[in-house]
């Protein structure tokens, strides 16, 4: 029903991904795995509700807390992770991140320690360093049952007078850890009893695979939290602008809606994200569903290729996303040599993992949302690089 092998060529529209790969790698015409976001049309039933408010004409101010729009969240939580929302706590914001970068304005000051599991996305750290606070990390650590985090280690921090904020990503970016109920339970105990609120990350909730499943923080926080999300990962919208979560503490919730009309002047939302949410969430299953199955065979794509060329990796895919976080450690590899030959002499762009902290030392980060042929030509240059340096 849904055509995800076709490709479509973003240059010459702006597009982060391909026409300003330059930025991030100094060199242009990179064919580009970076950026997460995906290289598909987004959902039919997406195209036909933009279609429908363009064709009305009037683009004038609008207002996110509609009946539609908050009607849709819920349906959405409700079929998707049999989770019921009271309405009344739902929030909206321009982004993801800057809906967690005001919260931890409020709930911490300057100097104040937020903590977070790395490798972390790049972002976290940014909006933690950029609000003059401090990263405290804890790393998560690879065993042969996947990625754990160390209790022991996290209470640790989380009991520093100075740490205010655990900022999770659930499910975790750039692993694709899907964390259990058990974890968020044991880590929503830890944060109440230390005293440390809990902002959550959640914007790659769809896209989690196999038996995993993921567990919305509001099926677990205490005391005062947040859950923050988005449907533009999963439809492929994030040039819309647009992001929605749930705030736990009242005063906490109409300090933050003051802060966004008020200080920052942006009650209206942009009204193409609000009809594109709507038609995903009421409509955009069967799509979701198709392209589910379409990146988990992208995932085994890699996993196939990569592990007959080089056996000793043994990589297998994430429990969650359409980014292959791939341990390239046991080749002994330099990351500056491998990214010199994969810019300079492959053409191709694959995000470094030291990118995101230094516990991403050795790794690469591949963004496998796009066609198989692209996919099958990103993987040759990759393995061709690698034995380059072998």
């Amino acid at each position: 029903m849904f055509d995800f092998s076709t490709a479509i060529d973003r240059h010459g529209t702006w597009c982060t991904q391909w026409d300003y790969v330059a930025d991030r790698f100094g060199v242009a015409d990179l064919l580009p795995f970076t950026i997460s976001d995906m290289d598909f049309a987004t959902a039919p039933c997406i195209i036909d509700a933009i279609q429908q408010r363009l064709a009305h004409g009037v683009l004038g101010y609008s207002r996110w807390k509609n009946e539609d729009f908050l009607g849709a969240v819920c349906h959405w939580y409700a079929t998707r992770f049999a989770t019921g929302i009271d309405p009344e706590t739902l929030v909206y914001g321009p982004s993801v991140i800057y809906m967690a970068s005001e919260l931890i304005r409020q709930w911490s000051a300057p100097g104040d320690a937020v903590v977070i599991h790395t490798p972390a996305y790049d972002a976290f750290y940014k909006t933690i360093e950029g609000n003059q606070r401090r990263v405290l990390g804890v790393p998560l650590e690879k065993t042969a049952i996947g990625w754990q985090c160390d209790f022991t280690a996290l209470e640790a921090v989380l009991a520093l007078t100075e740490t205010k904020i655990l900022l999770l990503c659930s499910p975790h970016n750039p692993t694709g850890k899907v964390w259990t109920r058990e974890e968020l339970e044991a880590m929503s105990r830890l944060c109440e009893r230390h005293g440390v609120r809990v902002i959550s990350d959640e914007i790659h909730m769809d896209m989690v695979w196999g038996e995993a499943k993921h567990i919305p923080w509001c099926q677990v926080g205490r005391g005062e939290w947040a859950l923050f999300t988005s449907g533009s990962k999963s439809f492929n919208i994030p040039a819309l602008t647009g992001a929605y979560g749930i705030i736990s503490d009242t005063q906490s919730r109409e300090r933050y809606l003051s802060t966004l009309k008020g200080r920052d002047g942006l009650s209206s939302p942009a009204v193409l994200s609000l009809c594109a949410h709507i038609a995903a969430y009421r409509e955009g299953a069967p799509w979701l569903d198709a392209l589910r199955t379409y990146l988990q065979g992208n995932m085994t794509t890699i996993a196939s290729q990569l592990n007959q060329a080089f056996p000793q990796l043994r990589w297998q895919p994430p429990e969650a996303s359409y980014l292959a976080w791939i341990d390239l450690r046991s080749l002994n590899l330099d990351d500056h040599a491998l990214q010199d030959v994969l810019i300079h002499q492959q053409k191709v762009a694959i995000m470094p993992g030291y990118t995101y902290g230094p516990e991403g030392s050795g790794f690469v980060r591949m963004n496998a949302g796009c066609p198989r042929e692209k996919l099958d030509r990103g993987l040759e240059r990759l393995i061709a690089g690698i034995n380059t340096l072998l």
